[in-house]
């Protein structure tokens, strides 16, 4: 995992506080401070592209839907593929909460 290279204290910490948030409200105050608009944006930008792509959609509209550029959506894809099943952890969860609703 590349991530494994800035493990440590400070990670532990930053998961933590996340792990804490109860709502969408808090996460919404919390990333308001802890992170700029544009790190905000990027972050969910690759989830909608992760979304996207898991739903088998084209890099066209995901690049028209989501703006995200060819590079952003070969990247996530990539993560879908090879990596290390974050996008498909949180993916087949936030599935299972819509089919719940």
């Amino acid at each position: 995992m590349q991530i494994d290279k800035l493990r440590g204290k400070q990670l532990d910490q930053l998961f933590d506080a996340m792990l804490t948030l109860k709502n969408r409200e808090e996460c919404y105050r919390f990333f308001d401070d802890i992170a700029t608009m544009n790190e905000v944006q990027s972050l969910a930008q690759r989830l909608h592209v992760a979304k996207m792509l898991d739903e088998g959609q084209t890099y066209t509209a995901i690049a028209k839907e989501s703006s995200a550029s060819t590079t952003t959506i070969s990247r996530v894809k990539r993560c879908l593929a090879y990596g290390n099943d974050g996008y498909r952890i949180v993916l087949d969860r936030l599935k299972e909460d819509e089919q719940q609703e």
